[in-house]
């Protein structure tokens, strides 16, 4: 029955004199039963995709993604926003293109809330599937600045020019002469090592030349190492990640550098796994990170003896961001109430304030990505194992 009919129902049982509630057959009419299906679909569990490398070269990253986001439903009985959840994992693989793939792959299974994603080309490839899904999606990945224009995309971790941008300060302020640069290819390195530079020259510093953007087996590699070398350099910033990061450090080991010669970079340099692999020759690295496993918060000693305990393991910056994507989730969800519509969802996320996390209460700004604070860290034995321990505070971005 319509409201309409209702209404009408309403009128001719005044009309009859008739007091009190409506009859069986009148009430059964009302708008009851739509109430009862939202209400239903608010007690079956949520579908959640996550989107992570399960192979190749980030697949630890993708571990340490899978790991944040599910201590935190371990920690909330397995649900969001009093809703019981069902996280569908699928392969983001190694390319741009899987990434996009993976998405796809999830909008045609009707998932309406997203998560995951490890690096920054693969955020930006899914940005279109997401914007025209209009499906939420809160990714932990490093982003692109050219995100911030998006509306369904919303980031948990650090847009990837503000490593540098963190870092240039400190530098210019404790190098003791002119800056070597040293870095990878990719669009995201070029924005971090052009936001270091610029940084690093507005507090005074300078530059040993331009950037080296080399591969690290190249001839051209071992040019640089040799430049490297010069008396009159002061500190390197080196910015490398994944398999390229691990095979520059252990080159800088073998390299025969001065003792003296500070090496600093953006945190991924020395961030998770790769630190393993890393070892010895990672010793004395300062990163610009958002996250520092030691820092002295309840919240994170709380998170931290958790995530051991269940990982044996230190988290990672990846597992924190993820982490964090569940903790929005959480409270996008309870905040939007039975409306789990991705529409109501992606709204309710808009009015969130500050989002409490093992790195320190952070927000969103208005590119959806995080205000936060960046920390100084150094790779240095902490206990039977090397660490990346806090050195320092740096600034607060976003």
């Amino acid at each position: 029955m319509s409201q309409i009919d209702r209404r009408q129902a309403l009128r001719l049982i005044a009309a009859l004199g008739v007091a009190g509630s409506l009859p069986p057959a009148l009430s059964a009419c009302s708008s009851g039963s739509e109430q009862s299906a939202e209400e239903q679909e608010a007690k079956d569990p949520i579908k959640v995709g996550m989107i992570v490398p399960q192979n190749g070269v980030n697949k630890s990253i993708g571990q340490e993604i899978s790991n944040g986001f599910q201590l935190y439903l371990r920690d909330h009985n397995g649900r969001l926003g009093n809703h019981p959840v069902n996280v569908v994992l699928v392969d983001e693989g190694e390319t741009a293109a899987s990434a996009k793939a993976a998405a796809e792959q999830l909008v045609k299974q009707q998932i309406k809330i997203l998560t995951g994603v490890s690096n920054a080309a693969a955020l930006s490839a899914v940005r279109d599937v997401v914007e025209t899904g209009k499906i939420p999606l809160v990714s932990p990945a490093p982003s692109l600045s050219d995100l911030a224009n998006a509306t369904y995309v919303w980031r948990t971790g650090f847009v990837t020019d503000e490593p540098g941008r963190a870092l240039g300060r400190w530098v210019a302020d404790h190098s003791h002469g002119p800056v070597f640069v040293l870095a990878g290819e990719g669009v995201g390195v070029r924005e971090d090592v052009r936001a270091f530079v610029a940084a690093l020259k507005a507090a005074g510093g300078t530059t040993a030349g331009e950037p080296a953007f080399v591969v690290p087996g190249s001839k051209e590699f071992g040019t640089q190492l040799t430049a490297l070398r010069a008396p009159t350099v002061g500190a390197l910033f080196c910015a490398y990640t994944g398999a390229a990061g691990v095979e520059v450090v252990a080159r800088l080991r073998d390299a025969g550098l001065p003792k003296t010669l500070q090496i600093y970079g953006p945190g991924p340099l020395t961030e998770g796994t790769q630190l393993t692999q890393q070892g010895e020759a990672a010793s004395g690295i300062f990163t610009a990170m958002n996250y520092a496993a030691d820092l002295n918060t309840v919240d994170n000693r709380r998170f931290v003896s958790a995530y051991q305990k269940a990982y044996n393991a230190a988290p990672s910056s990846y597992a924190v961001a993820s982490y964090d994507a569940a903790t929005v989730l959480d409270e996008a969800l309870a905040l939007a109430g039975a409306d789990i519509r991705p529409l109501a969802v992606n709204g309710a996320i808009a009015k969130l304030g500050q989002v409490r996390s093992p790195r320190g209460e952070w927000q969103f700004n208005q590119t959806r990505s995080p205000l936060q604070k960046w920390f100084l860290r150094q790779v240095r034995a902490d206990g039977p194992v090397l660490a990346n321990v806090l050195a320092a505070e740096l600034v607060t971005l976003g």
